[in-house]
C-alpha cells in the first residue's frame, strides 16, 4: 500500500502482539472466554480489514489506546490498521473547539457557525477521498471523535461498516453542549454504530438502538504498565532529569515487541532544582488542557498542601510540539510556566513542570511508568474528563488517587475504597486537605492503592475491551 505518500491521512504501523500475554495476569477461566470470543471474532471478520481513524499517532489516551488494542487485534490474525488524518491548523482550531464544548466548557470562545462548518468539510472532503483509495467494500471502519465524524458520509458511499467512537462528553448538558452536537449532527446520521464510554455522554437525537457503551482500557503489558521494579524506576527519572542523583540501574525498559529500549533523552522541567531522590512526590500526569487544571493543581498544592508536609509536586504533560491536534498545548504551558514563576520561592522550589519528551513514544511511555511508580500520590484534578485512563494507569500501579468526581473518572474510582473523589474540583482547600491526607495516613494510602489495583484489574484491562469490540464487529456484519 502507498498510503504513507497521501498528503492527508498517513498509515501508523502498529507490530502485531500476540494476545496470549493475557494468559500471564488473567485466571483460567477468564482466558478461556477470552480465547473463544477471538476466535468467534476471528471467523467473523475473515477478508475484512478493520481501519481506526483518528487524528494523532501520539499524545493522549485515544492514541495510547488504539496503539495497544490494535497490536492485539493484528496479533490475533485479524487485520486491523490505524490512518491518522492531516489538517492545517484552522482545521485543528474549530475540532478543539467542538471538543471542548461536547464537555461543556467555552474553549476559545469561538464560534461554531456556518464558518466553521466550511472550514470542517473542507478539510475532511480531501481526507475522505483519500480514504476511499484505501478501503474495500465489506471493511470496517472505525471513527474517532469529532475530527472524524464528518468522514461518516464519504465512507457509507463505499459499502463500508462506519462505526462512530466518542471518547468526550458531559453527564449534565448546557447551551454549549448543545451547541457542538449541533454542529456533529450534521455530519453524524447514517454510521451502524455509535460508541461512548459512558451511558450519559450518549446525545439524545442518536438513534438508541445503535448506541454501545464500551469503556476504554489500559494495556498492562505496554511500557506505560508493565512490571517495574523501584530501582528501574529510579534510573529512568534520572536519566530524564525529573529527579537528582547516580543511576544504580540501566534504565531500560521492554517493547511491545519484546526489545529492549533505553531512557536517554531528558525531559524539559521548569523546576529551581530537580527533587532528590528520597523527596515523596505527588504527581498529575495529562495533556496540557485547561480542562486538567495543571494551575489549580499547582496553586492549591502550593498554599495548602506544601505548608503541611515536605512533599513535592510534579506536573507531566507532553513535549507540546508532539501533539498536532492539540493547538492550545503550548498557549496552556505556558500559562502554567507563568503562574509557577509567580509562586513565592519556598513554593516555587518544591513545585516542577515537565515536558516529558515525544520522539520515541514507548521511551514517553516508560517515562510515565516510572514516574506514577515512585510516586506516593497521584492526582487528576481535572474540570472535565472523557474518561480519564491516567487514574487507572495509577491505580494499576497500586497508587491512591485524588481525582474529580467527574465523567469516568467516577467510574473507575470507589469513592475512599479505592481513591479519593472531590466533588467540586475547583475547591482547591478540599484538594489539597485529600493530599495531605494520603501523604499522613500511609496505611490509608498504601490500602486504597491495593484496592485500586484490584479494581483495575477485574474492570478496565485491554481483554475486556478487546471482547467488546469483537462482540460488536462480529454483530454488523451478521
Amino acid at each position: 500500500m502507498q498510503t504513507a505518500a497521501l498528503p492527508h491521512v498517513s498509515l501508523v504501523p502498529v507490530s502485531p502482539v500476540s494476545p496470549g500475554h493475557f494468559r500471564q495476569i488473567l485466571d483460567p477461566d477468564r482466558y478461556r472466554e477470552f480465547s473463544a470470543a477471538i476466535v468467534r471474532a476471528r471467523e467473523k471478520l475473515d477478508g475484512r480489514v478493520i481501519w481506526n481513524v483518528n487524528s494523532t499517532a501520539g499524545g493522549g489516551g485515544v492514541a495510547e489506546m488504539l496503539r495497544s488494542v490494535i497490536a492485539y487485534v493484528s496479533g490475533a490474525g485479524i487485520d486491523a490498521r490505524w490512518v491518522v488524518i492531516q489538517g492545517r491548523p484552522e482545521f485543528f482550531e474549530v475540532t478543539k473547539r467542538i471538543h471542548n464544548q461536547v464537555q461543556g466548557f467555552e474553549g476559545d470562545g469561538g464560534d461554531l457557525g456556518e464558518a466553521e462548518h466550511g472550514e470542517y468539510a473542507r478539510a475532511l472532503a480531501l481526507v475522505g477521498q483519500e480514504l476511499a483509495t484505501m478501503v474495500r467494500p465489506g471493511d470496517i471502519v472505525l471513527l474517532h471523535d469529532p475530527q472524524t465524524a464528518g468522514l461518516v458520509s464519504e465512507l457509507q458511499q463505499r459499502n463500508v461498516t462506519v462505526v462512530w467512537r466518542c471518547h468526550v462528553g458531559a453527564d449534565a448538558i448546557n447551551a454549549r453542549a448543545e451547541t457542538a452536537w449541533k454542529f456533529l449532527m450534521r455530519y453524524l446520521p447514517g454510521a451502524q454504530a455509535y460508541i461512548f464510554s459512558r451511558a450519559t455522554y450518549a446525545w439524545k437525537d442518536l438513534p438508541r438502538e445503535r448506541i454501545v457503551v464500551i469503556p476504554p482500557s489500559i494495556d498492562p503489558f505496554s511500557p506505560k504498565n508493565n512490571a517495574m521494579t523501584r530501582e528501574m524506576a529510579a534510573a529512568i527519572l534520572i536519566n530524564a532529569g525529573l529527579i537528582s542523583g547516580f543511576a544504580a540501574a540501566t534504565p531500560y525498559y521492554v517493547r511491545p515487541s519484546g526489545t529492549i529500549g533505553l531512557v536517554s533523552r531528558r525531559a524539559e522541567v521548569f523546576q529551581l532544582a530537580p527533587p532528590a531522590p528520597a523527596t515523596r512526590l505527588v504527581v498529575q500526569v495529562s495533556r496540557w488542557d485547561r480542562l486538567k487544571d495543571p494551575i489549580g493543581v499547582m496553586e492549591g498544592f502550593a498554599n495548602f498542601v506544601a505548608p503541611d508536609t515536605p512533599a513535592h509536586l510534579l506536573i507531566a504533560g507532553p513535549a507540546v510540539g508532539a501533539v498536532a491536534d492539540d493547538p492550545e498545548g503550548a498557549e496552556v504551558l505556558n500559562e502554567a510556566r507563568v503562574a509557577w514563576e509567580r509562586l513565592p520561592e519556598a513554593a516555587r522550589r518544591r513545585v516542577h513542570l515537565a515536558c516529558l519528551p515525544m520522539q520515541d513514544l514507548d521511551e514517553n511511555a516508560a517515562i510515565v511508568n516510572a514516574l506514577q511508580r515512585w510516586s506516593e500520590v497521584i492526582v487528576q484534578k481535572s474540570l472535565a474528563e472523557g474518561f480519564g485512563l491516567t487514574v487507572s494507569e495509577a491505580m494499576w500501579k497500586a497508587r491512591p488517587v485524588v481525582a474529580s468526581r467527574i465523567g469516568g473518572i467516577q467510574d473507575q474510582v470507589e469513592h475512599e475504597k479505592s481513591g479519593i473523589l472531590l466533588d467540586d474540583p475547583t475547591d482547591l482547600q478540599g484538594y489539597a486537605a485529600a493530599v495531605t491526607r494520603l501523604l499522613t495516613q500511609r496505611a490509608t494510602a498504601q490500602e486504597m492503592g491495593q484496592a485500586a489495583m484490584r479494581r483495575v484489574a477485574e474492570n478496565f484491562l485491554t481483554d475486556r475491551h478487546l471482547k467488546q469490540y469483537g462482540e460488536l464487529f462480529a454483530g454488523l456484519v451478521d
